[in-house]
């Protein structure tokens, strides 16, 4: 296998989740708060055989004392794949650095940011490097 299908393969979960959030969308159009998005994606998800938290707790600490603050992760898949999502116009940095915060926080290796736009789905995906904790944009070839 040639390294372009080998990197293609490692990341196709990506596209089949991204697939997913499709038929969501194709369904519903824009319009519709993120928590309905939201729940129809855990189930159509869910009848895939993809195992799914919706609304997943993330305390936050300091040091080893937890605070009085704590985050929601719109979903987590395959306890793996954290994906947050948005129904706005347009994905900016500070919804970026939400899901790369929930990555760090999290220690886990994927994230998926989604946006069921007025202009169709958007879809961006990320690897956390597990022994330097750097994010990347996962681009398929």
């Amino acid at each position: 296998m040639d390294l372009i299908a080998e990197h293609n393969k490692k990341y196709e979960f990506f596209r089949e989740i991204t697939g997913i959030a499709m038929k969501v969308y194709n369904n519903y159009h824009y319009g519709l708060l993120e928590s309905a998005y939201e729940a129809a994606l855990k189930y159509v998800l869910e009848q895939q055989g993809h195992k799914v938290e919706r609304q997943v707790y993330l305390p936050i600490y300091w040091e080893d004392v937890q605070l009085d603050q704590s985050y929601r992760m719109d979903l987590v898949i395959d306890e793996n794949i954290i994906v947050e999502l948005k129904a706005i116009a347009h994905i900016d940095t500070p919804h970026r650095r939400q899901l790369w915060n929930y990555l760090n926080l999290t220690h886990l290796t994927y994230g998926m940011l989604i946006n069921f736009s007025p202009d169709g789905l958007y879809s961006e995906w990320y690897h956390r490097n597990p022994r330097t904790g750097e994010i990347d944009k996962v681009k398929l070839i």
